[in-house]
C-alpha cells in the first residue's frame, strides 16, 4: 500500500475518506491474517485515526497511544506504509508505538493506563521550552479502569498544562468490560449521567460523537482542537471494535490478536481452567481473579460454571492482587491468574500485601519467557528474577502441563504464597505430585557435567542439545522445577565438577545466580545459560531466544569444553 500524505486527507472528500478508510482495513487485515497480530482493536479505529491524521499535524503535533492496540492505521498513515508487511516481524516494524521507530510515534506503549501520564509530561515539557503544538491521548474505555489513569487526572490543575484526552469507547478491553467505571460511561453516552466527573477534573467534555463516522467525528475534533487554547479537553467517541469485517464484530474478543499459524501445541490456559474447575469442584474456598484476560488465561469456563467465585477486576493489577491477598486473610484460596509481563505492574503488592503477610494466594503466571512478536513490553523474561528475593514465596516452574496441575494442586495445601510460571503453549504430561522444593533428575549418567534446565523449554533444549552430542557428550540432566526454594539437598549432594544452568528467564537474578551463589567456594565451574542483560525486540521465538543467550550452538560447544578439560 502506498503511503497517503496528510495533504491528501485534508483534500479529500467524506466518500473519498470512507474509500481511504476501506483500503486501510485491507490492508490491516491482509497483513495480520499472514504475520499475526491485535486485529478487532485496530478494525475499529480507522476513522477515528485517519481524522487524527486530518486534523492534526503529525508529528509536529504529538499522538500517544494507550496500550497501543490501536495504532496500525498510524503506522500506515505516517510514512510506514510500504514497511507495514513486516509487523511483528524480526527486523520489521513493531505492533506497537516505538519512539526510535518513527518520530510519529513519541511515546512508547505496551500496558495500559500510561497515556494520560505521558501526554501531560510531554506537554508540560513543551510548555517549559516555549513550543507550540498539540498534544492528544488515545485512551481505550478499558484502559479508563486503570488506577493511573486516574493518577494522571489528578494532576492537570496541579500541572497547568493543556492536552486532548480521546476516550475511545468500544465496550472492550481484550474482555468484555466490566464494573462501575463502564456503567458510568455508558450513563453518560445514553444521557442518563452527566459529565461532571470529567468537568471536575478540569476537563471541557464533548461527547455523543459516532467515532467511525465522519460527518460525527470531523467538526467534534474541530471543536476540541479550537477548545486546547483555553485548557484540557476530552472527546468521548463510540468506535465498534472489529468494523468491516462481520466475523470480527460479531467475536472481538476472539479476533483480539492471534497468530498467523494454527496452534499444534497444548495450551496451558486451557489446562489451567480444567483444574482450576476441578479445585472449585472439591473445595469452596477456592476462587479466581484475573485482571481483564478472562479468556486469553482459558478462565471462561470456570466464570461460566462459578460465577460468584470469580472476579474480572479490569485492567487493575494492583487492586487484583491485594484482592487475592484479602480473600487468603479471609479463608478463601485465591488463584490470581496474569501474564508475566503484567504481573509486573503489581511488583509491590505482591512483596508487602501477599508475600509479607506470608497469605496462601498462588499466582498463575501465563506467558512466561520469550512471547515473540509483541516484542519489548510482553516478553516475559523477567519474574524469576524479580521473584527470586522475596520471602516467603515459593516459585514453581513446571516441565509440562501435567506438572502445572501438580502445583496448582499444591497451592491448596500451601500456608504461603506460590507463584508458577510457564509458557502459552506446550506438552501434555501425565499429572505430576510435587513435593515443595524438590528438583527431578531426569537422566543420570557417569559424567562430570550436570544440566539444571528450568521448564518445558529449557528441558526440550537440553534434551536436544544431548540427543545432538550422543556418542560424544553426555550429562546428567536436571528439571530444577522450583526457584525457591531451591533443591539444597540434592545441589550439595552432587560431585559433578562442571555446572550448566538453562533457563527462559534473564541471566540476571535468576536460577543461575541463584545456583552459583549455592556453589560459591565449592571450586565448582559453573557456566549459566538466560537472556542478555536487554530489552528483546518482537520477532520469532526460536530465534530470538538463539540470539538472546539461549543458542543450542553456544550450550553444546560449552559442553564440549568441558567434556574435553575432564
Amino acid at each position: 500500500m502506498r503511503n497517503i500524505s496528510r495533504a491528501e486527507l485534508r483534500e479529500a472528500s467524506v466518500e473519498q475518506l470512507n474509500g481511504i478508510c476501506e483500503r486501510l482495513r485491507e490492508e490491516i487485515f491482509r497483513t495480520v491474517s499472514a504475520n499475526g497480530g491485535h486485529l478487532s482493536s485496530n478494525l475499529g479505529a480507522v476513522e477515528l485515526t485517519v481524522a487524527l491524521h486530518r486534523v492534526f499535524n503529525f508529528p509536529h503535533d504529538k499522538l500517544v497511544f494507550d496500550v497501543g492496540h490501536q495504532c496500525y492505521t498510524h503506522k500506515l498513515l505516517s510514512d510506514r506504509a510500504g514497511l507495514f508487511h513486516t509487523l511483528r516481524k524480526e527486523g520489521g516494524i513493531s505492533g506497537f508505538p516505538k519512539r526510535n521507530e518513527s518520530p510519529y510515534d513519541c511515546y512508547g506503549a505496551g500496558h495500559a493506563g500510561t497515556a494520560i501520564s505521558a501526554a501531560l509530561g510531554i506537554a508540560k515539557a513543551r510548555d517549559l521550552r516555549k513550543e507550540n503544538f498539540s498534544v492528544i491521548a488515545l485512551v481505550g474505555d478499558g484502559s479508563f479502569q486503570n488506577g493511573l489513569i486516574f493518577e494522571a487526572l489528578n494532576s492537570l490543575a496541579i500541572l497547568k498544562t493543556n492536552i486532548l484526552i480521546i476516550l475511545n469507547d468500544n465496550g472492550m478491553s481484550i474482555s468484555p468490560t466490566e464494573g462501575a467505571t463502564q456503567e458510568i460511561l455508558v450513563d453518560i453516552k445514553e444521557g442518563t449521567h452527566d459529565a461532571k466527573l470529567f468537568e471536575q477534573f478540569g476537563l471541557k467534555y464533548i461527547g455523543g460523537v459516532n467515532g467511525n463516522e465522519f460527518e460525527s467525528l470531523l467538526p467534534a475534533l474541530e471543536e476540541a482542537k479550537s477548545c486546547l487554547e483555553k485548557g484540557s479537553v476530552l472527546l468521548h467517541v463510540s468506535t465498534r471494535k472489529g468494523l468491516g469485517y462481520p466475523f470480527s464484530e460479531n467475536a472481538p474478543t476472539e479476533t483480539h490478536g492471534f497468530g498467523p499459524k494454527p496452534i499444534a501445541h497444548t495450551e496451558y490456559p486451557n489446562v489451567l481452567g480444567e483444574e482450576l474447575i476441578r479445585l472449585a469442584e472439591q473445595d469452596r474456598r477456592v476462587v479466581v481473579i484475573t485482571a481483564a484476560m478472562t479468556d486469553n488465561l482459558g478462565l471462561r469456563p470456570f466464570f461460566e460454571r462459578f460465577p460468584e467465585r470469580a472476579f474480572d477486576v479490569g485492567i487493575c493489577e494492583e487492586h487484583a492482587c491485594v484482592l487475592a491477598a484479602a480473600l487468603a486473610a479471609g479463608g478463601m484460596r485465591p488463584y490470581f491468574a496474569i501474564y508475566s509481563t503484567f504481573l509486573q505492574r503489581a511488583f509491590d503488592e505482591i512483596i508487602h500485601d501477599v508475600c509479607g503477610q506470608n497469605l496462601p494466594v498462588t499466582f498463575c503466571i501465563d506467558h512466561a519467557g520469550i512471547t515473540g512478536p509483541d516484542g519489548e513490553t510482553h516478553q516475559g523474561v523477567f519474574d524469576l528474577s524479580y521473584l527470586s528475593f522475596i520471602p516467603n514465596l515459593t516459585v514453581g516452574i513446571p516441565k509440562n502441563t501435567g506438572e502445572l496441575r501438580g502445583m496448582l494442586r499444591m497451592g491448596m495445601t500451601m500456608d504461603g504464597p506460590l507463584a508458577i510460571r510457564y509458557p502459552r503453549l506446550g506438552e501434555d504430561g501425565p499429572v505430576t505430585a510435587v513435593q515443595k522444593g524438590k528438583f527431578e533428575i531426569l537422566h543420570s549418567t557417569i559424567s562430570d557435567i550436570i544440566v539444571f534446565a528450568a521448564g518445558e523449554r529449557c528441558i526440550k533444549l537440553a534434551r536436544d542439545i544431548r540427543e545432538s552430542l550422543r556418542g560424544e557428550v553426555d550429562f546428567t540432566l536436571v528439571n530444577a522445577r522450583f526457584l525457591r526454594p531451591l533443591d539444597w539437598e540434592l545441589l550439595a549432594s552432587r560431585k559433578e565438577k562442571y555446572v550448566v544452568t538453562l533457563e527462559d528467564n534473564a541471566a540476571i537474578g535468576g536460577l543461575g545466580d541463584a545456583i552459583a551463589r549455592f556453589y560459591r567456594g565449592s571450586g565448582r565451574i559453573l557456566r549459566c545459560f538466560g537472556y542478555a542483560d536487554a530489552f528483546i525486540p518482537h520477532g520469532e521465538p526460536e530465534s530470538l531466544e538463539e540470539k538472546y543467550g539461549l543458542s543450542r550452538e553456544a550450550i553444546a560447544a560449552c559442553l564440549r569444553e568441558f567434556h574435553a578439560r575432564g
